[in-house]
């Protein structure tokens, strides 16, 4: 292993960050998505540092495909929209540049500042930018070129150990961003990663921040899990860390009053659909696993008048509140759940016409038409 050395204000060494070297870690280039590859290849040709970052790095140590791959990079935004006229950019409070193949999106980030905390677009170095993210699993830049890991907060020994640690002191990390509680509780879920004492403690502690987040990230978030693959243990685990309450108080409610055993079959579809192999593109699919229980409840509470799709469509956005998902994601969702609970007709059978007989005036046989 390498280890990459920096210096103090006063000209001494410090070790700034631990390099595995490629007979150190499992990931290959070929791992990699080839346009995130050739998107850093230019990069580098214009003199800039570029790395794979966060998710899909984490993903690839654990054995998992990632679902996306972000760059990081020392280029100013305006730089990487030169380069690529296959980009755009986007975000207020911070900008990032989005590179588009087809339907796919490759997000590309400049590296953040250490001093940018409620300022707008303050750019920094690739040791200032590691300190900003939340936590060491999430935070390992990756060079495909190389094909090494630069790790500078012990992210590659959190994960070989399981443990989920925050990057950002704890007084401090989720009263910046609580959408991290939720993210936290799904990584150890989705993982099987141990969440520290105190870490849970402190979310247990400021839980009710959640209640006071964007609904637009919010919604986000709950796509992320849906798309997963692991909605079902993520969603039982942010019910049993009491983080649901904020995020879907009227699931939350459900689940306490387990009427006619809905906790159980809840799990149960979210499992069902899970097994799956969801995308997160097929939304509506996701929020139909996530409706059709209390739906069908709801229906059936109805007895002798089955309610309308107007019903369950009102009903759906109610469920759903504070979240905001599309109206045509909900729409589709609830067009999946109406028509499996209408009654199926029974088919007429067609009676086969038979052809009336005539005779044929050359013999005295009667022959068909």
């Amino acid at each position: 292993m390498l280890v990459r050395y920096g210096k103090t204000k006063d000209g001494a060494a410090v070790k700034r960050a631990e390099i595995y070297t490629k007979q150190e870690h499992p990931i290959r280039r070929q791992d990699i998505d080839p346009d995130a590859v050739s998107i850093i290849l230019r990069l580098k040709a214009a003199g800039h540092a570029a790395y794979i970052v966060g998710g899909a790095i984490r993903d690839l140590l654990v054995g998992k495909v990632p679902k996306d791959f972000d760059i990081a990079t020392d280029a100013h935004p305006r730089k990487i929209k030169r380069l690529f006229r296959n980009s755009r950019i986007i975000g207020r409070r911070f900008r990032l540049v989005h590179v588009y193949f087809g339907s796919k999106i490759i997000e590309v980030t400049t590296f953040r500042s250490l001093h940018a905390v409620g300022e707008l677009n303050q750019y920094g170095t690739i040791h200032e930018d590691v300190l900003r993210r939340d936590f060491s699993l999430n935070a390992l830049y990756y060079c495909p070129v190389e094909e090494v890991i630069i790790d500078y907060v012990g992210g590659v020994k959190d994960i070989r150990s399981k443990v989920i640690r925050p990057i950002i002191p704890l007084k401090q990390i989720f009263v910046e961003d609580p959408v991290r509680m939720v993210r936290a509780v799904k990584y150890g879920a989705m993982l099987g990663f141990y969440l520290p004492f105190f870490t849970r403690r402190m979310i247990q502690k400021q839980a009710p921040l959640l209640a006071e987040c964007s609904h637009s990230r919010l919604t986000e978030e709950l796509f992320k899990i849906l798309g997963s693959g692991a909605s079902a243990v993520t969603l039982k685990a942010l019910y049993s860390h009491k983080l649901l309450r904020y995020f879907l108080p009227s699931l939350d409610l459900r689940l306490r009053e387990n009427k006619n055993d809905f906790s159980d079959r809840f799990f149960r579809t979210l499992e069902a659909y899970d097994e799956s192999d969801p995308e997160l593109e097929e939304r509506a699919k996701g929020l139909a696993a996530l409706l059709r229980d209390y739906l069908e409840d709801l229906n059936k509470e109805q007895k002798d008048v089955p309610l309308l799709f107007k019903d369950f469509y009102v009903a759906a956005k109610a469920f759903l509140t504070p979240l905001s998902p599309p109206n045509r994601d909900v729409d589709q969702a609830v067009m999946m759940i109406f028509r499996e609970t209408r009654p199926k007709k029974p088919r007429k059978r067609r009676r086969r016409k038979v052809k009336p007989e005539v005779s044929d005036p050359k013999t005295t046989e009667t022959v068909p038409a």
